[in-house]
């Protein structure tokens, strides 16, 4: 097998506040696994260093690593070539392009989709979460009208930046008691405060709150206070997190779970653990997202999950036709692999 690897700039349509700084362009790299019969694997590195201290030159290094433990293993069956590279350094955020595109070559030769391979009972389509980017009152309700009117059954905003009771309530009144509120925090709060806040937010009926705190026993503390749901997002990172059961829900990503195959295995282990599990994107591109609407297809098998935090694209200033929600739903690509180039 011969692994390539190119760097890929995809140009946001406005500078983007996220975890870790503002964002003006997303910087991939993308990989092509070549096999031995002519068949061509695409997979996506996709690192963010703001959000999780991976720097895009060390994963290159990675996955040079990585092209020649692929080249001198061959043919192996895709479980032995990822613990091969795992051996050689791991780096969940370069396994991750290898692992996706080790499930595309899988899915292409076998003529099915990458869905249709982790479960034959894969969906057809995943439901997600329209997200609220703006910080005023005004704003944040305008956003969450047009998402409602757009189908979405389920709208997320920041909290823990300022006003965000005003926000909440607005947004609230904005699209009525139907669609669902999820709030994120990316652990702004301590303990404390996550408790005061989180009892202040419960009466505008949220779905979850994602990250009050870091940390898998902060997290634990919250909820055991708390009346509204707690998810983990970036704490699953931690060694054993998924599997603890401190929270009701654990938020999966293909870049920091080392691909579609590590997804599978914290999915197992949250549930295991008595949590519900989605998956989220770290702004991926169109091969990323593509892995993390066929784990979701997949897994969706084994329960109903919340909506998945996929609806990304539209960052993008040429977001193209696939895998973009419409009427609050991403339709799973049904052709060979993961269906995108």
């Amino acid at each position: 097998m011969r692994l390539e690897v190119q760097p890929l700039v995809l140009a946001l349509r406005e500078p983007l506040h996220a975890a870790g700084g503002v964002l003006r362009e997303r910087e991939l790299l993308e990989v092509r696994l070549h096999g031995d019969d002519g068949v061509v694997g695409v997979g996506e590195a996709a690192p963010l260093e703001g959000y999780d201290g991976v720097s895009l030159a060390a994963v290159r290094a990675g996955l040079d690593a990585y092209g020649q433990v692929l080249a001198a293993h061959g043919e192996a069956p895709l479980e032995d070539l990822l613990e091969a590279c795992r051996a050689e350094r791991d780096l969940p955020q370069a396994l991750a392009a290898v692992d996706l595109a080790l499930w595309d070559l899988a899915g292409k030769r076998a003529g099915r989709s990458v869905a249709e391979l982790i479960s034959i009972e894969a969906a057809r389509s995943i439901p997600v979460n329209a997200t609220i980017a703006a910080e005023d009152r005004a704003g944040a309700a305008a956003a969450a009208a047009a998402a409602v009117e757009a189908e979405f059954d389920c709208v997320k905003l920041k909290v823990g930046i300022g006003d965000d009771a005003g926000r909440v309530a607005a947004v609230r009144a904005a699209i009525g008691a139907r669609a669902a509120i999820r709030v994120d925090a990316n652990g702004a709060w301590t303990v404390e405060e996550a408790i005061a806040h989180l009892r202040h937010l419960a009466p505008a009926g949220i779905e979850l709150a994602e990250e009050p705190v870091h940390g898998v026993e902060p997290l634990r503390a919250v909820r055991a206070e708390v009346e509204v749901p707690v998810a983990m997002d970036e704490t699953a990172a931690e060694e054993g997190a998924p599997a603890s059961g401190a929270t009701d829900a654990v938020c999966l990503k293909i870049s920091r779970c080392g691909g579609i195959s590590g997804v599978l295995r914290d999915a197992a282990a949250a549930r295991l653990g008595g949590s519900t599990f989605y998956l989220a994107s770290t702004y991926d591109g169109p091969v990323g997202i593509a892995g993390a609407v066929h784990a979701a297809a997949g897994l969706s098998a084994s329960g109903i999950l919340p909506a998945h935090g996929l609806a990304t694209l539209d960052v993008f200033a040429q977001p193209g036709e696939r895998l973009r929600a419409v009427r609050g739903a991403i339709r799973v690509p049904r052709e060979p692999g993961l269906g995108v180039e």
